[in-house]
């Protein structure tokens, strides 16, 4: 059972309500999210900006959110993204190795490998080693590297976010969301 209560959009502010309108699925997520008046819909923002408009392939992306939902024990992000990494080209024997903490696998290819890497690191260390940024960005361009950064520390706010107020599991919605973003563009 969830801490605090989940908020209702049918009964929310004008404001809270007209963005719940736009979304794709009323997560026990958002409803939690909604408590901070002033900073939901900016983070719904971030949220689509995250999974629709970035430069980062899709994969990796949500190799990043895997691995920060994964570093917190956000197992809500964690059930959410499975089959979005799926339906985004990631095998299940790669997402069995990001949950073992096998990121040197021989699923995942040398470019993979060097982005795991530095994903990991920075989650681990914050600050990456020299070396392990040279070799990322060998491959990745400086934006790709701050989209994944914005992406880890977003996933680790929500993870936080589901963890300490016991936010109840929704079934995986999948694609949904990330088209819903897509389409917001």
């Amino acid at each position: 059972m969830a801490r605090i209560p989940y908020v209702d959009p049918a009964t929310a502010s004008d404001d809270i309500r007209t963005a719940f309108e736009a979304l794709p699925a009323h997560l026990n997520i958002f409803k939690t999210m909604a408590h901070a008046v002033n900073s939901f819909r900016p983070l719904l923002r971030l949220g689509s900006s995250i999974l629709g408009e970035q430069q980062l392939d899709p994969k990796l992306r949500e190799f990043t959110i895997l691995l920060a939902a994964k570093s917190l024990r956000g197992r809500y992000e964690w059930i959410q993204h499975v089959p979005i990494a799926i339906a985004c080209g990631a095998s299940q024997e790669q997402v069995d190795a990001l949950e073992r903490d096998d990121l040197s696998a021989a699923c995942f290819d040398d470019t993979e490998r060097r982005y795991l890497a530095f994903v990991s690191e920075s989650i681990r260390d914050t600050r990456v080693s020299d070396a392990t940024f040279a070799a990322a960005a060998q491959k990745f361009s400086t934006r790709e590297l701050v989209e994944t950064l914005l992406t880890i520390g977003y996933y680790q706010m929500l993870a936080r976010l589901t963890e300490c107020m016991d936010v109840e599991m929704d079934e995986p919605v999948g694609m949904k969301v990330v088209d819903s973003a897509t389409r917001a563009r």
